[in-house]
């Protein structure tokens, strides 16, 4: 689920003679959903947008998949922020602000999320863990100081799809498989 690992085993790791096939979890989630394997029917209901993880998306050039599975989840309205894809603008965590406090102007963080509360949403998503955190600790400071309704959410992409798949879906996937032995 780590862009960052993504990156570090996929292009790093290759300078040090470790060739490995890395993907994401939202190329893999994509290709379950496009396969019908995993098929997203209940609504989730609202506007979201969603953040560019800095390491998936600037990177590593991935933008299509985390949009796929947002777009295949019945009841959600995607709006862009004006800072996305190839202009992506970054939650803070990749360049450690995760640990460091700012000491002047605007934290990253508040920066990003004023961008996506300006459209409104219901939902703020992503599909990296560190932004995950850097996105909600800064949606929960606004909620705090009511500059944020208390109904806003931050997600990974992952749960929308986890939220809105068919329990028929996933029995599929496990289709074939053996029956649990019973207790004794």
């Amino acid at each position: 689920t780590c862009p960052h690992c993504l990156n570090t085993i996929g292009n790093e790791y290759p300078q040090l003679g470790g060739d490995y096939e890395v993907i994401h979890h939202t190329q893999l989630l994509q290709h379950l959903v496009d396969a019908g394997k995993l098929v997203p029917v209940t609504p989730v209901e609202g506007i979201i947008t969603y953040h560019d993880p800095c390491y998936l998306g600037r990177h590593n050039k991935i933008y299509t998949p985390p949009r796929e599975i947002i777009a295949s989840v019945p009841g959600l309205r995607n709006e862009e922020m004006h800072r996305h894809k190839e202009r992506g603008f970054c939650c803070g965590a990749g360049g450690a602000r995760m640990w460091m406090e700012e000491r002047i102007g605007k934290r990253i963080n508040n920066e990003r999320v004023d961008e996506a509360l300006s459209l409104n949403p219901d939902i703020v998503s992503t599909a990296c863990p560190f932004c995950l955190v850097m996105l909600t600790d800064s949606v929960n400071g606004k909620k705090n100081d009511g500059k944020a309704k208390e109904s806003v959410q931050v997600v990974d992409v992952a749960q929308l799809l986890l939220d809105s798949v068919s329990r028929s879906g996933v029995e599929g996937v496990a289709e074939g498989a053996a029956e649990p032995e019973s207790a004794v």
